[in-house]
């Protein structure tokens, strides 16, 4: 017999799985899932500029509506525009992602999961 693995199981842990935990682990898968599902239906609004541009993707991360004010067209300065764009889809994105973090982070107990 290896070293280390007696008859109590592996390392002397007290010998089979504990069924309290398979169950509270699928729990959590259940509720992972549950909670995917409802991010993902979720969309997250973000402004730059002052609110000339407003940009909303949805919890998949997909960008669903740009909104961009008049005022922040200048034919002059389409740099401008570019830029408070990427700012507004960026901001809706890391909104996205901070709330499937913690809304994630509420049904692991802090575990520091892959996903």
């Amino acid at each position: 017999m290896a070293k280390g693995f007696g008859s109590r199981g592996m390392g002397g842990m007290g010998g089979g799985i504990n069924m309290n935990m398979i169950k509270q682990a699928q729990k959590m898968q259940q509720d992972m899932q549950r909670m995917q599902a409802e991010l993902e239906n979720k969309e997250y609004t973000a402004q730059a500029g002052g609110g000339v541009v407003s940009a909303t993707v949805s919890g998949k991360h997909e960008l669903k509506a740009i909104a961009i004010d008049p005022e922040a067209v200048d034919p002059d300065d389409v740099e401008m525009l570019q830029d408070l764009i990427v700012a507004a889809v960026n901001e809706a994105m890391r909104a996205a992602s901070s709330d499937a973090a913690s809304a994630m982070g509420q049904i692991t107990g802090g575990l520091n999961l892959p996903f």
